[in-house]
């Protein structure tokens, strides 16, 4: 597992882009892998033949595991991988030799039948606990677990992420059935499991022989409330806490025409981020009408050479973003972040923008330094970032040490966004639809005319801890004054 950014310590594997026994080309890319920061391809180090792979689809392993193996020959590594297979088997047969000389133990489990007679015959169903008499057995090939990095509870190996969602939440490993190699839980079962159980539908995936017998107890109470008591709360248990026992038992991961979308792990990522942004910043916004005129003259005088020059198309974006960093070094209490009973300034703007990865996710890579930019630069840079962005080549370092942030949903026409702060920065801008609207303009000779121009509207989100509305009213003029009157065809 490669190390991905500076504070990175693990990551899971999403996808192998090559099977085993396909040849690979040095930096033609292996598989995806998805991190707290971000997902990415990651390239071979070598060419070669794909002879094994250690860690499957949906594990998460620390970094500096090894992953898979790529051979020169192709064909050292499978026998090798072969041979200590057939070794680990052995052991265990001996292991149950010992099971015998283990068969002692049932007169440990014998003691149980002593509280039958206090209570009534019923309790006396339970006694098919004395199946995990033979779990004893198992428990010795659990000890071999622990040196491949896992352990193994009952007869199930588990991973250490696993286990601590499994512990974290409450969850029997019984409950879920895995969809790794030979039916091993994997994160993504875990999550899954725990999204639909969120959805309403995990009473009818409970514990294996009880999330049905447990319903059935809900309608009896009537006829016996002494003995259906009992089962009543576990019922409520796992139909979660605002349903009814009865109500919990209808869905079953989709209800009628209702389908239960499991969250992404980028989707999930985002929301945490989202919820924790509101949760710790007193957001306000503040929108501002914004002449695009001039900009507007610049794109249709220059807009088709700076294609066939750069590749691509001179948008609206780029001058904004100019007009921003030039703004926040008036007024620099935007360009930082809260700390302890204290306001951060930065000096050098590290603007993020944010990304739309084709409608599955969100992401905001950082142009750095952006004060060092002029107009092509500006556009050249969100550029290959967001090309990156969408081809998964992005580093944890490309998303990290943003100072502030813009989000332009204006291809879409929209009117107006009010974006949540990307923590721990204090602002973010957002640039909606230009339109070509009648607008009064003032002349040279002060008099005043009405003109069709290309308008739009800049909103800025911040953090009322950091400054006040007076303070961050004047940094949204600033910018929109920029875009209406700067000579931005000189930066060209």
């Amino acid at each position: 597992m490669p190390q991905l950014g500076e504070t990175v310590t693990e990551g899971t594997v999403t996808k192998w882009l090559k099977g085993v026994g396909d040849a690979i080309g040095r930096d033609e890319p292996l598989f995806e892998v998805s991190t707290d920061k971000v997902d990415s391809e990651v390239p071979s180090p070598a060419a070669g033949t794909l002879t094994e792979i250690r860690v499957q689809e949906g594990e998460t392993v620390d970094v500096g595991t090894v992953l898979a193996v790529v051979s020169a020959d192709g064909a050292a590594a499978p026998p090798a991988a072969t041979a200590p297979a057939p070794a680990p088997a052995p052991p265990p047969a001996p292991e149950a030799a010992p099971a015998p000389t283990a068969a002692p133990t049932p007169p440990a489990p014998a003691p149980p039948p002593a509280p039958t007679p206090s209570p009534a015959p019923v309790v006396q169903a339970p006694p098919p606990a004395p199946a995990p008499a033979p779990a004893p057995a198992p428990a010795p090939s659990a000890e071999a677990g622990p040196s491949g990095g896992r352990q193994a509870w009952g007869d199930r190996v588990l991973s250490p992420v696993v286990r601590r969602l499994l512990d974290d939440n409450g969850i029997d490993p019984g409950e879920i059935t895995g969809s790794g190699m030979g039916g091993r839980i994997t994160r993504a079962d875990v999550l899954d499991f725990i999204d639909a159980r969120r959805a309403g539908g995990a009473p009818a995936t409970g514990p294996a022989g009880t999330a049905g017998a447990p319903p059935p107890a809900a309608a009896a109470p009537p006829a016996a409330p002494a003995t259906a008591v009992p089962p009543a709360p576990v019922a409520a248990a796992h139909a979660g806490p605002s349903v009814a026992p009865g109500a919990g038992v209808a869905p079953a991961g989709t209800a009628g025409t209702d389908e239960v979308v499991p969250f992404t792990n980028i989707r999930r990522r985002t929301a945490e981020h989202m919820v924790r942004s509101k949760a710790t910043s007193p957001h306000t916004l503040v929108v501002l009408e914004t002449d695009y005129e001039q900009v507007e003259r610049v794109r249709r005088a220059h807009g088709s050479r700076f294609k066939a020059e750069e590749g691509f198309s001179l948008t609206y974006l780029p001058f904004v973003a100019r007009a921003t960093v030039e703004a926040l070094h008036e007024w620099p209490n935007l360009n930082a972040s809260v700390g302890d009973d204290a306001l951060v300034v930065h000096h050098q703007v590290n603007l993020g923008i944010a990304v739309d990865l084709d409608h599955q996710g969100l992401i905001v890579p950082v142009v750095r330094h952006a004060e060092e930019l002029t107009l092509r630069g500006m556009a050249r840079r969100i550029h290959e970032l967001a090309d990156r962005a969408r081809t998964k080549k992005l580093s944890a370092d490309d998303i990290q040490g943003g100072t502030f942030s813009l989000t332009n949903a204006g291809p879409f026409g929209t009117f107006l966004t009010a974006p949540i702060i990307n923590q721990p920065q204090v602002g973010i801008l957002s640039t909606d639809g230009v339109k070509r609207r009648p607008t009064v303009v003032v002349q040279d000779d002060g008099s005043e005319a009405i003109a069709i121009h290309s308008i739009g509207l800049l909103c800025l989100s911040w953090d009322h801890r950091a400054v006040d509305g007076a303070y961050a009213a004047a940094f949204v003029a600033r910018i929109a004054q920029l875009i209406a009157t700067r000579d931005w065809a000189a930066e060209l």
